[in-house]
């Protein structure tokens, strides 16, 4: 092995404190609202806890789970995922497909990709947006929340050069066996393509679930509120000056900061138990699908 140069030296040294303090900017926070949820109301209001639980409980949590409104938010998130992710994997993959062809093959290929990136730089706005949304019927239902962003064109475009970045040679053999696009699409590109799929498939999850704004605008029902724009609610409200006295003299061992922190928490769970599975396929998907010269 050869030696490192000092100048080599300083660089690592000076980028691994770089990235070490960038990361703890990440991660503490979510240490602190995790050790808040699990302290006494009176560690809490007092400002005792940092990054480790003070009289530890779990009261906060159970109190959390035994909220309808959290629950049915939780209930509409998931929802919200499961179709939201749905809708935009197989529409990205299907536009993403015709797209990554050369122009020998599909002629109009630039004008439809002109078109795509396009939307990625303007909007109609918000107030066109929610009448549109309006006159079609689509308000206080799920499908206000998925179906404006139907088309990740960011994910279709990432999806688009991963796949011209296959060998033209296997779509070649397999148009010389018989195969037809649709067969060549999902038996060979799909299967290849696991990184890409993996990296959008992230960013279609990570992006339903911590969405909030649209709720806020779409649903009128706070029945029909996601996870997230529940939990906006209740950090601009205070939640516990809501409840009966009865309520508050059992949850005794419960603040407004301690339930609010266990609520985030939990919210925050899902991701973080996701995340960990694809981050593998995470950069290779990310570099791969990137656009080059």
């Amino acid at each position: 092995m050869h030696k490192l140069s000092t100048g080599r030296k300083v660089f690592l040294v000076v980028n691994f404190t770089i990235l070490l303090l960038a990361s703890l900017l990440c991660i503490l926070p979510l240490i602190n609202v995790l050790a808040i949820s699990f302290s006494s109301k009176a560690a809490a209001s007092g400002g005792y806890v940092n990054f480790w639980p003070v009289d530890f409980t779990i009261a906060s949590y159970q109190y959390a789970l035994s909220k309808p409104e959290f629950l049915a938010g939780f209930v509409v998130s998931l929802k919200r995922v499961v179709i939201g992710y749905s809708i935009n994997i197989l529409l990205a993959i299907l536009t993403a497909y015709p797209l990554a062809k050369e122009r020998s093959t599909f002629s109009y290929r630039h004008i439809y990709a002109w078109f795509f990136i396009v939307t990625m730089l303007f909007s109609g706005g918000l107030i066109p947006t929610y009448i549109t949304i309006k006159e079609v019927g689509l308000l206080d239902s799920i499908w206000a929340l998925v179906l404006p962003g139907a088309v990740p064109v960011f994910s279709v475009i990432l999806l688009m050069n991963f796949f011209r970045n296959l060998p033209k040679e296997i779509e070649e053999a397999a148009l010389i066996d018989g195969a037809g696009q649709w067969r060549i699409l999902w038996s060979i590109f799909l299967p290849l393509s696991v990184p890409a799929i993996a990296t959008i498939s992230l960013f279609s999850v990570v992006g339903h679930w911590n969405a909030w704004f649209d709720g806020l605008i779409y649903m009128n029902s706070q029945a029909n509120y996601p996870l997230q724009s529940y939990l906006q609610t209740i950090i601009i409200t205070p939640e516990l000056n809501s409840v009966s006295g009865n309520e508050l003299l059992d949850m005794s061992e419960v603040s407004d900061r301690t339930f609010k922190a266990a609520q985030v928490f939990l919210a925050s769970l899902p991701v973080l138990v996701i995340y960990p599975f694809l981050q593998k396929y995470f950069m290779k998907g990310l570099v791969m699908g990137s656009i080059k010269g």
